[in-house]
């Protein structure tokens, strides 16, 4: 655990997150919602939107980032922190650097594309002048389970 970092807090946050997911169904987007906060207080919030935005880049990270950035009018984050349901693509895990987050909340991990410990690890990469602590698996079943059941209704 962070020191000052309260860990209801944390499970509150990925509760705002899964509700963001939740919303990507409407849409047939797959289900992963994201949300910056600082403290309490959360700057930005989304779900995927590839599909409703035929976007290739609208990612719930990238929307989220991109909806904090204009709530604190700056595109630097610093102070902030990202919860994601499933861990960062690549595009996204660097967009984490590029905010200058300072921590990364992820539910589930993606052995497939994910790039804050899976396939690689872009977030903590000490060749760049920016790296974010990351925390993984909380609430890694709900945010699994959202993603499986998508899946397997697709086929």
């Amino acid at each position: 655990m962070v020191a000052g970092v309260e860990p209801d807090l944390d499970v509150r946050m990925m509760e705002a997150a899964l509700s963001e997911a939740a919303v990507c169904l409407e849409f047939g987007d797959v289900p992963v919602g994201a949300v910056v906060a600082r403290g309490d207080q959360i700057l930005g919030a989304a779900g995927n939107g590839r599909e409703r935005f035929q976007d290739p880049t609208a990612h719930a990270e990238v929307l989220a980032l991109r909806a904090a950035a204009i709530a604190v009018g700056s595109w630097r984050l610093d102070g902030s922190s990202m919860y994601v349901t499933l861990e960062p693509c690549a595009m996204c895990a660097g967009a984490l650097v590029l905010a200058r987050l300072d921590r990364l909340v992820f539910g589930a991990p993606d052995p497939k594309a994910g790039f804050a410990g899976s396939l690689g690890n872009l977030v903590q990469d000490e060749r760049l002048n920016h790296r974010v602590e990351v925390s993984g698996g909380l609430m890694e079943a709900r945010c699994g389970d959202l993603l499986r059941s998508f899946f397997k209704e697709r086929r």
